[in-house]
């Protein structure tokens, strides 16, 4: 997979400034357009990292990351991760789960890693965890039903 096999499958905009040399899919999810901006890149190893600086509009009223928008971050990085496995293209989150292990400040680079840890006819599972460098804020997994 690469930048243009995402490009090819779906619209994407080029990311500048932090989101330099990511991408991200371009009104396909007016909730992520709306939450974000939440952005993807594939890595040399052929995995894919997320992205997303983290505005006042992310964070809670005591200070912190949304753990709401951490978990909407969560379910865009497993369509990011799993875009290979999914062979239509498209699919639905059925499952995906949390467990918040650190707070995120204003500012910070929260990036999203992951793997499909199985793939079946109907089904992806992920695993990922978001981190601030080497800090892991949220571990997490999920099912997507291609």
């Amino acid at each position: 997979m690469t930048e243009s096999t995402f490009a090819e499958d779906y619209p994407t905009k080029k990311g500048s400034g932090p989101y330099e040399g990511y991408v991200t899919w371009e009104g396909l999810d007016p909730c992520e357009d709306h939450s974000g901006p939440f952005y993807f890149k594939q890595q040399p190893d052929q995995s894919v990292i997320c992205a997303l600086v983290a505005e006042p509009k992310h964070i809670n009223g005591g200070g912190k990351i949304h753990g709401g928008l951490l978990m909407t971050y969560a379910d865009f990085s497993l369509f990011a991760i799993a875009h290979e496995s999914l062979d239509t293209g498209f699919g639905v989150t059925i499952s995906l789960n949390g467990e918040f292990i650190a707070a995120g400040e204003l500012g910070d680079f929260v990036e999203a890693r992951g793997r499909v840890v199985r793939s079946t006819r109907s089904l992806v599972f992920v695993q990922g965890e978001i981190v601030v460098g080497e800090k892991i804020l949220v571990n997490y997994s999920g099912i997507i039903k291609k």
